[in-house]
């Protein structure tokens, strides 16, 4: 039974019924309503700021199951990478130096990897850090391994062609030697006969008697064969291949032609004194990859560990070169 509420009407000296007007009582719901919305929304807050909710931990979950085999995934990566260095540094100081080949530089595989395609990008994947790290070194590391695969394709290229690769490095003296008394001056910085000061020596200077023939010291083709005016007189320049050339200068008769092919030992001229030159001699020089290097480790051919010894003492001798 509902109950009736009265108050004392000061005015008629009488107890009324007191009505409640429907706006206040619109206005007491509405401030009820309110209170509720906030106070619910208070709660929710503070609960979710420390309790998570299920979707939250599922997510959690998740997240630390990503992390731990990110670290997993890290770890083989990381073993690969050493293994494709391994794989690198064996390729340029093994087995290319087994073949005289110059070793790649880090640069040229960098820039072979940013100019072949082999492998793209993996997609579909999300944009979150890990994932992303992820893609670019797999991505990094295929395009590693695609480049070493190729650069050992070159390599078995180069076992398939060794025996033309053995003969095209120089492996013997220019003019008979046995006696090893013909090497008047070696490789580095000697007294220049003419302008009487140090200059670097770019070859080995060989004396012989005039006339005496000069040999093609690897198996190659004539690229030059001509005089030369600055300084080598009758001189001959033999391209081997595999970044190897020879020359020989101060010719008295050059017997080969340019685009001729010939083989190790070959008569190619004869000594003589021509040019820039105070005695008949034979100025020998070996180019590996456009650089002159010293040519007396370029004589294993003919040569027995103590006779190479003593090659190397007398061309290390500080003296005058004949040109």
């Amino acid at each position: 039974m509902k109950k009736i509420k009265y108050f004392y009407n000061t005015h008629t000296l009488r107890y009324e019924k007191l009505i409640t007007p429907l706006r206040i009582k619109l206005l007491r719901i509405l401030g009820f309503v309110a209170a509720a919305i906030v106070t619910a929304s208070i709660i929710v807050a503070i609960a979710f700021q420390y309790v998570d909710s299920p979707k939250e931990k599922v997510l959690k979950q998740q997240n630390e199951d990503l992390k731990q085999s990110y670290s997993v995934f890290q770890e083989k990566l990381r073993q690969l990478q050493q293994q494709m260095t391994e794989l690198q540094n064996r390729d340029n100081n093994v087995y290319r130096a087994i073949f005289e080949a110059a070793p790649i530089p880090d640069s040229a595989r960098l820039k072979e990897m940013e100019k072949n395609k082999e492998v793209q990008l993996v997609q579909g994947m999300g944009e979150t850090q890990l994932v992303q790290e992820m893609t670019t070194q797999l991505n990094l590391l295929s395009k590693r391994a695609a480049f070493q695969e190729k650069s050992y394709k070159e390599i078995d290229g180069m076992l398939k062609d060794k025996e033309k690769l053995l003969a095209a490095i120089p492996a013997i003296q220019p003019v008979s030697n046995k006696d090893l008394n013909r090497i008047a001056s070696g490789f580095g910085y000697r007294v220049d006969p003419v302008y009487k000061v140090t200059k670097f020596h770019a070859g080995l200077d060989f004396t012989a008697p005039q006339g005496t023939p000069i040999y093609a010291t690897a198996d190659g083709v004539i690229k030059e064969a001509n005089f030369n005016a600055g300084g080598y007189g009758n001189h001959v320049v033999i391209n081997h291949g595999y970044g190897y050339e020879t020359l020989y200068g101060h010719m008295y008769k050059i017997k080969a032609k340019p685009g001729d092919h010939v083989r190790r030992g070959e008569v190619i001229g004869y000594v003589g004194s021509t040019g820039k030159s105070t005695g008949p001699h034979c100025h020998y020089e070996v180019h590996r990859s456009g650089e002159r290097v010293d040519p007396v480790y370029y004589f294993s051919n003919d040569l027995s560990p103590d006779q190479f010894d003593r090659l190397l003492k007398l061309a290390a001798a500080s003296n005058q070169s004949f040109d």
